[in-house]
C-alpha cells in the first residue's frame, strides 16, 4: 500500500519539532502541531514565524508564500486532534518514558494505517514501538538541526517495521527535499554514533590538558576542513544533549569510548550548557549567541617570542611530496633552503617537482615568473648530510618508519651546528624516539605539516618532555612566519588530528563490517548530516588504507584501548592489496 501523506502531525514543537513542521508545510501539506500547553504553543508559533520571516527576507519565500505556509499549520494542546492525520512525527525530549507514553496515546487516536515516527536521535525505536499495538507501523525519522536547512534524514527500521512503511517514509522524505538513508535500530544510528564518539574523545583530550580548546578546534578545522571544531560544536549542540546521547549509546554499546567524559557531567552540573546558557567550553556574549568573547582561558595574542632562535637557512631531508612541499613553503617565504636527497637524480627530481608546482601557480596567476625564479634560486639540492651543517633548522620528512628516521637524526646530530633546531614531520611516531637518537634532545621538536604542505594551513607543534622552551617558541614563530596556523600538543601517538580522526574512521569501518550500513550511506550521512567535506570511506581511500592501518595500530599500541583496535576488515583489505585510490581499489573501485 502506498500512502498519500497530505496531513502530518508533529508532537513537540521545540526547535526541532518547529523546524519539521515548517519543512512539511513548505511542501503544501497541512500540519497539526501539538504542544503541552498554550505557552509552549505561543513559543512554537513565534519560532516558526521568525524562521519563515528570515526565509522571506533572504529571498527564499515571498510574502504570499510565507502567509500560505503559516496558514497550513494549526496548533493544539490535545493529541486527540491528530485523528485525521496520515503520519505523525514525535519530536519531544529524549526520554524513553515520555516517548513511550506519547506513542501509547497516539495508538488510541490515529487510524490503524497511520505511520508513527519518532525523531529520536539515539533511543531505541524498537523500545518505543513496543508500547503500541502496531509496532510494524513505527519507524525512526531522524531529522538534523536545523531541519529547514540540513538535508539528511535517517530512517530507522526495527526488526518488525513493515516494508511498505519504510518505502512510504523514504518517498515522503524525498518529497520534503531531504536525502534519506535507511538503517537498522542501533544506538546513535549512523551520524550520532560516529560523531559523538569523536566529540567525547575531544573532551577527554581537553580534560587531560593535552591541548587547549582553541588548538583542539583549530586542528580539526584547518587539518580536516571541518566546519567547526569539536568543542565549539558541543557548545552549539548543548552539553546536556550531548551527555544524554552518549549515555544512551553507552548503555547499548558498552563501548568505553561512548562513556561520557567526566568533565561533561561537571560542566552540566555547573550550568555550563553551551550557547543555550551563554557559556560552555567557550564564553558567549549572551544566551543563544554565537559570538565568542574572551574569558580567563583565552590565550594571549600570539607574538614573536624574544626567546625564539634566529632562523635564516632551512634544511629539508627527503624527496617525497611532503618534503618538496615543505621546501617550497619555506623558499617562498624568503628562506634559503637546502634539500637533501639520497642521489643526484632524486635531488634533481625533487627540485623539478617544486618547479612544476610553481609553474602551475604562475599559469593560474597566483605567482609571477619573477617570484617563481626567486624561489627556485633559494632552493639547492644536495646529497650529503654535510651540506646541512650551517642550517638553522632541519626538517626531516622521510618515510614513516622509526628506524629510518632515527638513522637520519643520528646523521644530523653529527654534522649540524650547535643551536640548530631539528624537527620531524612524523604524523604519529614518538618524537622523543627521534630525539633520543641525538646528543641534543632539547633541540628536537615535532613539526607535523599536513599534505599538501603548500596548501594546508595547519602545523602541529609537538613538544617532547625534553624539548627546550626556546625551541618551541622558534617552531611557533616559524609557523606564523610561513603563513601556517600552529597548534601545540605533547608527544603522544596521533598528536591531535590523527588521534581524533582515525578512531572515528575505524568506527565507520566497523559499521560496514557489522553490515549495519553500506559505505555509501555512511559517507552520505556524515557529509550531508554533519557538513564534513568527505565521508569516512572517501577519506580512507584518499589517505591510503595501508597508511590508515599503520596509524590505527600506532594508536592502539600506545593507548591499549579495545575501542582503538583496527577493524579486521581494514586489515583484510590491506592484506589483499586494496589500498585505496593509489591501487585503483579500496572501499570503492576506481579502475
Amino acid at each position: 500500500m502506498t500512502r498519500d501523506i497530505q496531513c502530518v502531525g508533529v508532537v513537540g514543537l521545540g526547535t526541532m519539532g518547529a523546524g519539521i513542521a515548517e519543512v512539511v508545510a513548505r511542501t503544501g501539506r497541512r500540519v497539526v502541531g501539538v504542544e503541552v500547553d498554550d505557552a509552549a504553543v505561543a513559543r512554537a508559533r513565534g519560532h516558526i514565524e521568525h524562521s519563515t520571516e528570515r526565509a522571506r527576507t533572504g529571498g527564499k519565500l515571498d510574502a504570499a508564500q510565507r502567509d500560505a505556509l503559516l496558514a497550513r499549520i494549526t496548533y493544539t494542546t490535545s493529541l486527540n486532534d491528530l485523528g485525521d492525520v496520515d503520519l505523525v512525527v514525535e519530536a519531544i525530549p529524549e526520554s524513553l518514558e515520555l516517548k513511550a507514553q506519547v506513542f501509547t496515546e497516539l495508538e488510541q487516536v490515529c487510524r490503524p494505517d497511520v505511520i508513527l515516527a519518532s525523531n529520536t536521535s539515539s533511543l531505541s525505536v524498537t523500545e518505543i514501538g513496543v508500547h503500541t499495538g502496531r509496532p510494524g507501523k513505527v519507524v525512526g525519522l531522524h531529522f538534523f538541526n536545523p531541519a529547514p536547512v540540513l538535508k539528511l534524514v535517517e530512517i530507522v527500521r526495527t526488526v518488525v517495521t513493515e516494508p511498505d512503511v519504510i518505502a512510504d517514509v523514504e518517498s515522503f522524505a524525498r518529497e520534503l527535499g531531504k536525502e534519506p538513508v535507511v538503517i537498522g535500530d542501533r544506538a546513535g544510528f549512523i551520524a550520532n554514533a560516529l560523531l559523538f564518539g569523536y566529540l567525547n574523545h575531544a573532551v577527554s583530550m581537553y580534560e587531560s590538558r593535552y591541548a587547549t580548546r582553541e588548538d583542539l578546534d583549530a586542528a580539526m578545522r584547518f587539518g580536516c576542513g571541518y566546519p567547526m571544531g569539536p568543542l565549539a560544536l558541543l557548545d552549539l549542540i548543548g552539553l546536556d544533549t550531548a551527555y544524554e546521547i552518549l549515555e544512551t549509546m553507552y548503555r547499548q554499546s558498552r563501548n568505553r569510548l561512548h562513556a561520557p567524559a567526566p568533565l561533561l557531567k561537571q560542566m552540566i552540573t555547573a550550568g555550563l550548557l553551551g550557547r543555550k546558557s551563554g557559556r560552555g567550553f567557550y564564553t558567549y556574549d549572551g544566551v543563544e549567541s554565537p559570538v565568542v568573547v574572551s574569558d580567563v582561558d583565552t590565550p594571549a595574542a600570539a607574538s614573536v617570542s624574544s626567546a625564539a632562535r634566529d632562523v635564516a637557512r632551512v634544511g629539508v631531508v627527503g624527496t617525497g611530496t611532503m618534503a618538496t612541499g615543505i621546501a617550497e613553503v619555506f623558499a617562498k617565504k624568503g628562506f634559503d633552503v637546502v634539500l637533501r636527497a639520497r642521489t643526484t637524480e632524486k635531488a634533481d627530481a625533487a627540485i623539478a617537482a617544486v618547479r612544476k608546482s610553481l609553474d602551475r601557480q604562475v599559469t593560474k596567476g597566483r605567482l609571477s615568473e619573477e617570484d617563481r625564479d626567486g624561489v627556485l634560486a633559494r632552493l639547492t639540492g644536495v646529497t650529503s648530510f654535510d651540506d646541512l651543517a650551517d642550517c638553522d633548522l632541519v626538517v626531516e620528512a622521510v618515510a614513516e618508519e622509526l628506524a629510518i628516521k632515527q638513522t637520519v637524526f643520528e646523521a644530523l646530530d653529527k654534522v649540524v651546528k650547535p643551536g640548530a633546531v631539528l624537527a620531524t614531520t612524523t604524523s604519529s611516531l614518538p618524537v622523543i624516539e627521534c630525539a633520543a637518537a641525538t646528543s641534543r634532545p632539547t633541540d628536537v621538536v615535532g613539526l607535523h605539516f599536513f599534505n599538501p604542505a603548500p596548501v594546508m594551513k595547519l602545523v602541529e607543534v609537538v613538544r617532547t618532555i625534553s624539548t627546550a622552551e626556546d625551541v618551541v617558541a622558534t617552531a611557533d614563530a616559524l609557523c606564523r612566519t610561513i603563513g601556517k596556523h600552529p597548534v601545540h600538543c605533547a608527544d603522544r601517538a596521533g598528536f591531535i588530528v590523527n588521534a581524533l580522526l582515525f578512531p572515528y574512521l575505524n568506527d565507520a569501518v566497523k559499521m560496514v563490517e557489522a553490515h549495519y550500513a553500506e559505505a555509501d550511506a555512511i559517507d552520505t550521512a556524515m557529509k550531508v548530516g554533519c557538513g564534513l567535506p568527505m565521508g569516512p570511506f572517501e577519506l580512507l581511500d584518499v589517505v591510503g588504507l595501508d597508511v590508515s592501518l599503520a596509524i590505527e595500530r600506532t594508536l592502539y599500541y600506545e593507548f591499549r584501548d579495545a575501542g582503538f583496535a583496527p577493524a579486521p576488515l581494514l586489515e583484510h583489505l590491506v592484506t589483499a592489496g586494496r589500498l585505496g585510490r593509489k591501487t585503483g581499489k579500496g572501499f570503492r573501485d576506481y579502475r
